[in-house]
């Protein structure tokens, strides 16, 4: 399994196989775009549920969805008993939203079999597959997964400053475009308008289509027009940003399927540079 995606079709091949953690990582809070709002919970069978604004969240941070420590991660995983021979599928009720978030979490803490359904929860109920109101509490057998944090996939705001006029760094916004030009207020109170100086800008939307990625060979023209110099295994860093570090994963799995391998997120992302002064704006 090369691609960090997965299909509703390998899902449902798979839903019985011992090793799949299938995980819910939908978060109550859409922001940049229209929520589908549903009027009951619904489930694939058999998925846990994470919660991405609680306790993956570092909550001794100031900073707003800061990435967990490797303690809560550890806690969470194994509650869900995942193992290193688990393959973790996270899915959102969005269709691709916050299930990259999670993924890149997973990532960033060791896990390597762990992946997105491409299209989600939507995708599945579109195609008229089985439901559930519930998910499941807590694995019957605790897990013995560790989290590791690879230090060099999340970005903070001193290594971003440090790395502005650094040719071999290029970070990626996927705010709206009149939120990166400060052409639209910011949703939160206290941040400035525009983006970090030198940084380009990809709107989320703009990688999928319907509820699911664009296809690979459209990201990869995509990538090639915006970052011509970037190319994967040249000593190029892509460092992906947004509103709070959630989006951002969308467009940074992107990149991953486009081909692009030096990749990290800026995890505070414009709540946390657009609310310090003493940072440059453009």
């Amino acid at each position: 399994m090369p691609s960090p995606l997965v299909t509703t079709d390998w899902l449902q091949d798979n839903l019985d196989n011992e090793h799949l953690v299938l995980i819910d990582a939908s978060m109550v809070n859409v922001i940049g775009k229209e929520p589908i709002v549903y009027d009951r919970p619904v489930f694939i069978p058999g998925s846990y549920k994470i919660d991405l604004e609680g306790t993956l969240c570092d909550t001794g941070s100031s900073q707003i969805h800061a990435f967990p420590a490797e303690v809560q991660f550890t806690e969470q995983a194994r509650r869900l008993g995942i193992t290193p021979e688990s393959l973790v599928v996270l899915y959102d009720n969005q269709g691709i939203y916050s299930a990259p978030r999670a993924w890149w979490i997973f990532r960033a803490m060791g896990l390597k079999q762990v992946f997105v359904l491409d299209g989600g929860l939507p995708q599945w109920l579109a195609e008229g597959r089985d439901i559930t109101s519930a998910p499941v509490a807590a694995a019957a057998t605790p897990g013995s997964v560790v989290g590791k944090l690879d230090r060099s996939l999340v970005r903070d705001s001193e290594y971003v400053l440090q790395h502005l006029q650094d040719e071999r760094v290029t970070v990626i916004d996927a705010r709206s475009r009149p939120r990166f030009l400060a052409q639209a207020p910011e949703p939160r109170p206290g941040v400035r308008g525009g983006h970090i100086p030198n940084s380009l800008n990809l709107p989320f939307s703009e990688v999928l289509e319907g509820y699911r990625f664009k296809p690979a060979s459209q990201l990869v023209a995509m990538f090639a027009r915006l970052a011509p110099s970037q190319q994967s295994g040249q000593g190029q860093q892509l460092v992906f940003s947004c509103g709070s570090g959630i989006t951002a994963c969308i467009i940074l799995l992107a990149a991953e399927l486009a081909g692009y391998s030096q990749l990290s997120l800026y995890d505070g992302s414009w709540a946390d540079w657009g609310s310090n002064e003493s940072l440059p704006v453009a």
